[in-house]
């Protein structure tokens, strides 16, 4: 990690968080890889017991107050455990604090977040539906309302938590007539209202983290559990990005960490042809390519936090958020199997524990938007960013710097 850039209290943060990551038992690692462990209950509740669950919730509500430099620095050694652990972690302490400190009432802030903060109640999100999940506005979900309260029926899947999570941030349709920004509403919905848990999915890595289709089967919601506005469900979805994808981003890294690690170490005492592999540039450029890829994640991740915490602009900060997702999780991803290339046969069994962390980090790329998503945000950013560039005029026009600028018979457009 860059401690360089780190305050003195981002330092004792960072050695606290480790030391919590060191005291988790390897069998619970294990059990939770193995399916014995369905949802991590006790892990969680040891990070409340330690107040170390929702870092940038308002200390009123139970949380420490931070920002997100200081929570990337927290993730990374979350995740040193395991990918799911950071998932598990990120999804009840950041993602679901982050509606309700930005658009949660009073009241709802008071109820909800202390008994997350403490770990005493789990939540979960819930986004992707089986008929689709980057096209988030075509959900199905549907809330419809009756009296003061609304009635949801629908189902959502490939929820983490979605078996052990007490508290469910659901989106659903609530005006069908309605466009993007006018037709979905955010719910605070509570377990004992009626959520059901159908299926707990069979996965190829991050387990034990409840990954579960969750169902609404006319779930009766009070209108004090709307997020939000009614119908305005439009702005929480886009300040979510940042925790979602952010967040996947920057605990990526602690999850690949261990496998740079475990194959620097092993590349100093495996020998061949009398001396260890370390000595060969086919194995000591590998470990420099995977160290480069984890720094270039890192500064992006630093860099992104610095821009969100200092509310640099919603479109710069949407497109970092958008392309450090990208960028990281395939980055982090090439450095564990260049990982697991430098330890050869062996990295491929469970003697070592590479092979689990490539299955985890295979998720990475996928969930809480497909890196191609990621994309299609960054270019439509980007190009906007350009645009007022130009017409703002602020910049040299490198265009005409070339000895034939102004020949018109060779830009040609149409």
């Amino acid at each position: 990690m860059f401690q360089f850039v780190m305050t003195p209290e981002q330092i004792k943060l960072r050695d606290e968080v480790r030391g919590f990551a060191k005291s988790i038992p390897r069998e619970y690692i294990l059990d939770m890889d193995a399916n014995k462990i369905k949802y991590p209950r006790e892990y969680l509740q040891e990070a409340g017991r330690r107040n170390l669950i929702g870092l940038r919730v308002p200390k009123e509500y139970g949380g420490r107050g931070l920002q997100w430099e200081d929570d990337i620095i927290a993730l990374e050694e979350i995740c040193v455990n395991g990918y799911m652990f950071g998932c598990t972690y990120g999804v009840t302490g950041d993602v679901v604090p982050e509606a309700l400190v930005h658009f949660g009432t009073e009241e709802q802030k008071k109820k909800y977040l202390p008994a997350i903060c403490s770990a005493e109640k789990f939540a979960a999100e819930c986004l992707t539906e089986p008929r689709g999940g980057s096209d988030f506005f075509g959900s199905t979900t549907y809330a419809a309302k009756d009296g003061d309260d609304f009635i949801l029926n629908g189902q959502k899947r490939f929820i983490v938590g979605g078996e052990g999570a007490d508290y469910f941030l659901v989106y659903a349709k609530s005006n069908p007539d309605g466009g993007p920004t006018n037709s979905m509403t955010c719910f605070m919905v509570e377990r004992e209202m009626g959520v059901k848990t159908e299926y707990l999915y069979g996965l190829m890595g991050c387990r034990g983290g409840g990954t579960a289709r969750v169902v609404f089967d006319n779930v009766r919601v009070p209108k004090e559990n709307v997020i939000g506005e009614v119908n305005g469900a439009f702005p929480i979805f886009y300040q979510m990005m940042i925790p979602e994808r952010f967040g996947t981003a920057a605990m990526t890294i602690g999850a690949a960490r261990p496998a740079l690690e475990i194959a620097t170490d092993y590349s100093t005492k495996r020998k061949a042809f009398g001396k260890t592999i370390n000595k060969f540039q086919g194995v000591s450029f590998k470990i420099a390519d995977a160290v480069t890829k984890l720094d270039s994640c890192r500064s992006l991740m630093y860099m992104t936090a610095r821009a969100v915490d200092s509310n640099a602009g919603d479109a710069l900060c949407r497109r970092l958020v958008s392309e450090g997702k990208k960028f990281v999780t395939e980055q982090c991803w090439d450095a564990v199997n260049l990982c697991m290339q430098v330890m050869g046969g062996i990295g491929y069994t469970d003697i070592y524990p590479v092979e689990k962390i490539l299955r985890d980090l295979r998720l990475s790329m996928i969930w809480v938007g497909s890196n191609e998503i990621m994309s299609l945000i960054t270019q439509h950013e980007w190009y906007g960013e350009r645009k007022r560039e130009l017409k703002n005029n602020t910049k040299r026009n490198s265009e005409v710097d070339s000895v034939s600028a102004f020949d018109e018979d060779e830009k040609i457009y149409e």
